[in-house]
């Protein structure tokens, strides 16, 4: 209860276990909610055939190609791109009808900024599918006009057909994979700055030895008591956070949802626990504040989804085993995408559970900084 009233008279506790997290929520689910399609490029068509012509209506009904401008010259072209209204530019070149009705080899050009990876990564892959699709469709109408049928035209276009299956992300959607990531991101920030703040501010005021005597001088008490506002709220955040990774950007969920649920439980106790943590060793509001904003942030760097844990130099590898987040995506990808039963969480649950020892290196301490008045009113 007198954690209840300390939440109503310091509104920044609830901006940060409330409003905060559900406003992050909402930017995100406005960036992730549209796929990635229909995306700007210029297209220099030097040569102004019916193959060219076809070779344009192909590229712009891939999804993510939408052709904007025809552009008379690369000039032309490459200041659209240095502007920002194309990501890429398709040039088509002089006699390209010519070189495939004589039998004779002709290419295209295709020029993307490289400055989104996510977006011109795409584009490429479809472009070059585009490409590929026209030159074999070109050659089995060039051999069946010799004489050849279909299966004998196809066998000499494509000798060898190489089928790609996608097992855990088949809609190579770049949201399904990176939205989940950072609304847990901005789910651990809150946790932890509301459980600094909450924890720090009974030293910056004065407070602690008020905060110890209503729990009866237990330290236990005092810290479960503090930690279930905070618990709770999360946990109801942890739920917003599904609705919007699942009911509004649509992401798959193909394994057992009460196992992320238990998961999202863990990895919210850890990060109070890493919160708690800070201040002990702090003993300072401010300092604790500062901890726990660099500390959290770097658990995106460090967890393995932009750049592969694997390919990490090994010190680095073992500094990934830092941050709960590391195992929590882990989970995430192994329930939610890949469909895995939830008995392969389970280790991964054990790691995370291992940092909500952390608060019980330091309780004496931690009592130490209630009872005397040195640690109290800092800045």
């Amino acid at each position: 209860m007198r954690e209840l009233r300390r939440m109503a008279e310091f509104k920044m506790q609830l901006m940060l276990m409330f409003v905060l997290p559900l406003v992050s929520f909402a930017c995100f689910s406005l960036i992730f909610r549209n796929n990635i399609e229909n995306l700007p490029i210029a297209v220099l068509d030097e040569d102004h055939t019916q193959l060219s012509r076809q070779l344009k209506m192909m590229v712009g009904e891939t999804p993510t190609a939408m052709i904007k401008y025809e552009v008379q010259d690369m000039e032309e072209a490459m200041k659209l791109m240095r502007q920002g209204k194309v990501y890429a530019v398709l040039q088509i070149p002089t006699s390209f009808e010519k070189s495939i009705l004589g039998n004779s080899q002709t290419h295209v050009e295709f020029y993307n900024s490289g400055a989104n990876l996510s977006t011109n990564g795409l584009l490429a892959r479809d472009v070059q599918t585009a490409v590929t699709t026209f030159s074999t469709g070109v050659q089995l109408q060039l051999l069946q006009a010799r004489g050849l049928t279909y299966s004998q035209a196809m066998a000499m276009a494509r000798p060898v057909s190489f089928d790609k299956h996608v097992l855990f992300n088949p809609f190579v959607n770049y949201s399904y994979y990176l939205a989940p990531s950072l609304l847990a991101m901005m789910l651990l920030i809150f946790t932890v700055m509301s459980t600094v703040y909450a924890f720090g501010t009974e030293l910056k005021y004065s407070t602690a030895g008020e905060w110890l005597a209503t729990a009866r001088g237990s330290i236990t008490a005092a810290i479960t008591g503090k930690m279930i506002p905070i618990t709770v709220s999360m946990l109801f955040m942890t739920l917003a956070m599904y609705v919007v990774v699942f009911g509004i950007i649509g992401a798959p969920m193909n394994g057992s949802f009460a196992m992320l649920v238990a998961a999202a439980l863990v990895f919210v106790l850890s990060y109070q626990a890493i919160g708690i943590f800070a201040v002990a060793v702090f003993a300072n509001l401010r300092l604790a504040l500062s901890f726990g904003g660099g500390y959290s942030v770097l658990a995106f760097t460090f967890s393995g989804l932009t750049f592969p844990t694997m390919a990490m130099y090994g010190g680095m590898r073992i500094f990934s085993l830092l941050f709960p987040f590391t195992f929590y995506m882990r989970i995430y990808v192994d329930i939610a995408m890949r469909g895995a039963p939830a008995a392969y969480a389970l280790p991964n649950l054990g790691y995370m559970m291992l940092f909500q020892l952390l608060p019980l290196l330091l309780l004496r301490r931690m009592r130490r900084l209630c009872l005397n008045e040195k640690y109290w009113g800092k800045l």
